[in-house]
């Protein structure tokens, strides 16, 4: 799990939108691929899939406080659609933190 702390307070349906309108069109691009992700709210987090290749989640956000608490699937974490995955969020996530500054809490 990767704890990043946003240092402001986001609502899961902000995240889920900001991931639907971007994620796919930025991997699309930077990987040269058609592979669309499935992005949903399931539980009250945020869950990154693709069910045609991958069997269950590759990511799953949840949102507490100014954190966001990301858990990457143990069976692709050496995939490169997942690591070129990874690098999107991050970028993402740099857009929903208070001054674009994100602070890495925990990697594990």
């Amino acid at each position: 799990m990767k704890i990043l702390d946003l240092h402001k307070t986001i609502t899961t349906d902000q995240l889920l939108t900001l991931l639907q309108q971007k994620l796919n069109p930025l991997f699309q691009q930077q990987k040269q691929s058609d592979i669309s992700f499935i992005i949903e709210n399931k539980d009250g987090a945020v869950e990154i899939s693709e069910p045609e290749i991958y069997e269950g989640f590759l990511f799953r956000i949840e949102i507490k406080g100014t954190g966001l608490l990301i858990t990457r699937s143990e069976h692709y974490v050496d995939d490169v659609n997942s690591l070129t995955l990874e690098s999107i969020l991050n970028a993402l996530f740099e857009e929903l933190a208070k001054d674009g500054k994100i602070t890495l809490v925990l990697e594990g």
